[in-house]
């Protein structure tokens, strides 16, 4: 959500913390209704998915195409909470927001996952009850309500420490603010269930069991929008609770932060009743502006409680010994006559203050308002974009309250605003602790994570120099003073200093991508856009190792700051990198030069602002690589490398709506490969249009589909002019229905794909460049293929977990498919056999593919070392089969000697066992009696006592049953010096 402290980013911080957090509605501005015109879906068909995913992976033909990690992970991603052992703190576990749940008993120089073959595995809130066997409580669904939070389905128990897991319920209540567990009765646990966030349920408010999870009773219920967002329990009495509630409503263009049904309240019969503590006249704000609220107890003395409030209410105006001449509040109203009436000097200096460019003069601006070119408001629209409405007047924001008599009454403990701590973005913070020794030491969590050692007087920033600077989770020790584990959007970091010093945890593989994209260069690079991490590139061939930390040299480097967005690299030299942050700020970036150049179309006075989604989409024409589109509500072409744009088109959307996140814009952009100018459009309210003139006119061609959701993807193709494919998506909606259509005339009629998919919202959708019947399709949880060009689809999971996938690309000379995810990093699997999975192939019974050429080693079956392990080869020899059953697999010489025999298990489809290259011992010696001329070389065991191929020609031979394949298997000289 923020700008990284890193000084080469540091330029763009300001600017950057304008156009992310826009100026909030207050509650007369809010519309009257928030309306859901799509329906949300219910929580027991997204459970039913999880079996159809299943399914899907039983009958996949590729569920054996191997995924591989490539990182990067040095930045990792959002954590949303920790639980530490109480009397041993280097066992822990690590909750991510999209990234699962994670364990390590070595004060995290390693970590095990926990929870990547469930239903979801974006999580809220987790517990561990250390005292009755370490069982482990997950609460899914994040509690932080951005824009790429997921939503979860219930509470989770494992009481076998993470091997297995039972499904408890409360699945529709969507997100989990905390879970607390009962000090001596393992059965007895509290949840606070945050509910919906992008539509009203009943499914929220604080829910009790008494039995291990198998009932539920709500006990706590304000109104459909407000949910409980945290709990804390008096750890000297297990009967009394305090539950933070919060009204929240949220919709792709809007978002109201606060309202009349947030506020505290008690329960002391262990939460079967609540009291709201925070009444008129209790000395904590009420209204509609109250925010989310985060809770503490002091265990010393369990009366004094801590509050930390997100406050919406608006701070009161700056008194200035000399108020502006002019103000953008007085332009709002200005008549023409009044501002021509100005003086020049005021004008001129309201102009350059707020960065006019220099050829809008006071002169300049005076004649076209006289002349009626513009009205003087048009200088309060060229400056407020619907990108981000300026906060003129900001929200007070942060506030810590203390109440020293259990809640009946609260005082304010800061005299001044603590500022730069929340702005006006609470919403995805709001967490407060207390240190066990002492009340007067606290900590609040936010852009940084701040500590008082005065109770709340006055503050000091403990971020490090190594820490990320948006903080959701900290544990604090209450056995060391100062021990401290922090999680942020930058993973975990560890300080035995009470933040003087910190180390930074980053083995876990996780990181959380919008946008990935290729090069061409050899090897090829990976690019990539992360949630609040950056822009970041690396080698495609990258294998995760600890070695950087000796040499420094880390293989990914990181290209720019913020919220990474989309990247296209200019591919005639591999160097030319167009990429950006959020909202529409991009730049051209020489990676060889370090060149840096921001870019983007400019309006003009008079015209209104572009409107940029939160992604802003870019494309580079595959005909011209100096061409670049840009998507705003219109969309942009620029013919020089982005040194100008021009629009080329009118709004491509329905044109807005009032609220204060920018809505009707373009999400994505493609242009056909096959035709210049044959360009496609979608935004964020469901309108998709065509241009085959080169932007010269537009059709709309999204009628017939459904309305009101979120254009995903458009995808045109690679094999014939007409076809174009679209991914729908109702994450905004709460709707988790896949919709993907496919239209062969250009949009006019369209085709459902997919109707087998899981309930499960999709993201991207890829067609093959070789093979134009095989589509693949990124959704909320995983990677889909179609052989068949999308009628039917298939489950490719190895080694990817049931992760978020936000983009996938094709490098198509190595014939591998990128996956970029929301949770994990980014992965590489390689599609050259799916690409062959032609009908023709599929109906052999038995395939074996083209094998790879092996150069022969020396030294295999040697240590390099005494104490290295021996150097063992291994290939794959990959094969189809139409059925499962056991296949022999024969390696003989050219003349037919057999050298070794072994069996596979095959399932149907694309199988891939794994070949060591040796010889079996009693084959030998056949071998070497046919070895009759001078110099032949022989067989002979290797250090480890096995017998590897020479260098030579081989086939290689399948059978099951009467089916028989076979290949070819070159072992080649190694290259001499």
């Amino acid at each position: 959500m923020t700008c990284p402290i890193r000084n080469r980013f540091r330029p763009f911080c300001a600017l950057l913390f304008v156009l992310l957090f826009p100026r909030p509605l207050a509650a007369q501005e809010v519309e009257p209704a928030m309306e859901t015109l799509v329906p949300p879906t219910p929580a027991a068909q997204r459970l039913e998915s999880t079996a159809h995913r299943t399914r899907l992976r039983e009958t996949s033909l590729v569920r054996n195409v191997a995924f591989r990690n490539v990182g990067p992970t040095v930045m990792s991603g959002r954590v949303v909470d920790l639980d530490v052992r109480p009397d041993d703190p280097t066992h822990f576990y690590v909750a991510f927001a999209s990234g699962g749940l994670w364990k390590t008993t070595n004060n995290g120089q390693s970590f095990t996952p926990l929870f990547d073959d469930q239903a979801v595995m974006t999580l809220g809130d987790i517990a561990v009850d250390w005292a009755h066997g370490e069982t482990i409580w997950v609460g899914t669904g994040e509690n932080n309500s951005s824009r790429s939070s997921y939503a979860g389905t219930g509470i989770y128990r494992s009481t076998d420490g993470g091997r297995t897991w039972e499904h408890l319920g409360l699945a529709e209540t969507h997100r989990t603010g905390r879970i607390v567990l009962h000090p001596e009765d393992p059965n007895t646990v509290w949840v606070a269930a945050a509910g919906h966030l992008y539509s009203p349920n009943p499914e929220r408010g604080v829910y009790k069991t008494t039995d291990g999870g198998k009932t539920w009773r709500k006990t706590l219920f304000v109104n459909d929008d407000t949910g409980a967002i945290d709990l804390v329990l008096d750890p000297t009495n297990p009967a009394v609770l305090y539950a933070a509630m919060w009204e929240r409503s949220r919709r792709a263009w809007n978002f109201v932060e606060g309202g009349e049904g947030s506020g505290i309240y008690k329960s002391t019969d262990g939460g079967e009743t609540w009291t709201r503590l925070t009444t008129t006249g209790s000395g904590f704000p009420t209204g509609p502006n109250v925010g989310r609220i985060g809770l503490a107890v002091y265990p010393g003395d369990p009366n004094i409680v801590y509050a930390l409030l997100d406050n919406y209410n608006r701070r009161p105006p700056e008194e200035v010994e000399e108020p502006p001449a002019l103000t953008r509040d007085m332009l709002r109203t200005m008549t023409r006559e009044a501002f021509l009436d100005l003086k020049d000097e005021d004008l001129e200096t309201f102009l350059r203050e707020n960065d006019f460019p220099e050829k809008y003069t006071a002169a300049e601006v005076k004649r076209r308002v006289r002349e009626g070119q513009i009205e003087p408001v048009a200088l309060v629209w060229y400056l407020e974009d619907a990108n981000a409405r300026l906060f003129d007047t900001p929200v007070i924001g942060a506030e810590v309250y203390r109440s020293d008599d259990g809640g009946r009454t609260w005082r304010r403990t800061h005299e001044d605003y603590i500022d730069g701590l929340y702005n006006s973005y609470g919403y995805y913070f709001g967490e407060i602790r207390v240190a066990p020794e002492t009340p007067e030491r606290i900590y609040i969590l936010g852009v940084p994570i701040l500590r008082s050692d005065d109770g709340g007087r006055t503050w000091t920033n403990i971020n490090g120099e190594n820490v990320h600077v948006d903080h959701h989770a900290l544990w604090v020790s209450d056995r060391r003073p100062g021990h401290l584990i922090v999680g942020n959007d930058g993973g975990v970091n560890i300080s035995y200093d009470d933040g003087t010093t910190w180390a930074k945890v980053n083995t876990i593989p996780v990181g959380q991508f919008y946008d990935v994209a290729v090069d061409e260069a050899t090897p090829y690079h990976v690019y990539g856009g992360l949630q609040d991490n950056g822009v970041w590139v690396g080698p495609s061939t990258y294998e995760h190792s600890l070695g950087w930390h000796s040499t420094g040299d880390y293989p990914y480097d990181g290209l720019l700051g913020g919220d990474g967005m989309q990247v296209a690299v200019d591919t005639r030299d591999n160097e030319t990198v167009y990429t950006g942050f959020q909202f529409g700020n991009y730049f051209r970036i020489n990676r060889r030069t370090g060149e840096r150049r921001r870019i983007g179309p400019q309006h003009e006075l008079g015209e209104r602002p572009p409107r940029f989604n939160w992604e802003t989409p870019v494309h580079l024409s595959r005909h011209n690589q100096d061409i670049l589109y840009l998507g705003a509500n219109r969309l942009y072409r620029s013919l020089d490398r982005g040194e100008t744009f021009e629009p080329i088109s009118d709004d491509l959307t329905r044109g807005g709506r009032p609220g204060d996140v920018p809505y009707g814009t373009l999400t994505t952009i493609d242009e056909s490969p096959r035709r210049f100018g044959l360009l496609y459009t979608g935004s964020d309210d469901g309108l998709v249009h065509v241009s085959r003139d080169g932007g010269f006119s537009w059709t709309r061609i999204s009628d017939a589909l459904p309305q009101h959701l979120w254009v995903a993807h458009v995808e045109a193709s690679n094999h014939a002019d007409g076809r174009v494919y679209v991914a729908l998506n109702g994450y905004r909606w709460d709707h988790f229905d896949p919709y993907l259509y496919r239209s062969d005339d250009y949009g006019q009629t369209w085709t459902r794909l997919g109707t087998d998919l899981p309930r499960e919202p999709v993201n991207v959708v890829v067609e093959d460049p070789a093979n134009e019947d095989v589509l693949y399709v990124g959704t909320d949880h995983g990677v889909y293929v179609s052989l068949d060009r999308g009628s039917s689809f298939m489950l490719m999971d190895h080694n990817l977990p049931y992760v978020p996938v936000h983009d996938l690309e094709i490098q198509a000379r190595e014939k591998d498919l990128v996956v970029g995810t929301h949770g994990r990093s980014i992965f590489i699997a390689s599609i050259e056999h799916v690409q062959q999975l032609t009908p023709a192939l599929r109906a052999e019974p038995l395939h074996l593919f083209t094998l790879d050429e092996v150069t022969h080693r020396e030294r295999w079956g040697e240590r390099r070392a005494v104490w290295a392990e021996y150097d063992e080869p291994e290939i794959e020899l990959p094969y189809y089969a139409r059925q499962a059953g056991l296949v022999t697999i024969r390696v003989r010489t050219e003349d037919g000697l057999l050298l070794r025999e072994m069996t596979d298990e095959a399932e149907a489809g694309l199988n891939y066992p794994a070949y060591d290259l040796t010889v079996d011992p009693d084959r030998a010696g056949d071998f070497n009696a046919r070895q009759t001329e001078e110099g032949a070389k022989k067989l002979k065991p290797a250090g480890n006592g096995k017998i590897y191929l020479l260098p030579g020609t081989y086939t290689v031979v399948l059978s099951m049953g009467d089916a028989t394949a076979e290949g070819k298997l070159t072992v080649k000289e190694p290259r001499r010096r």
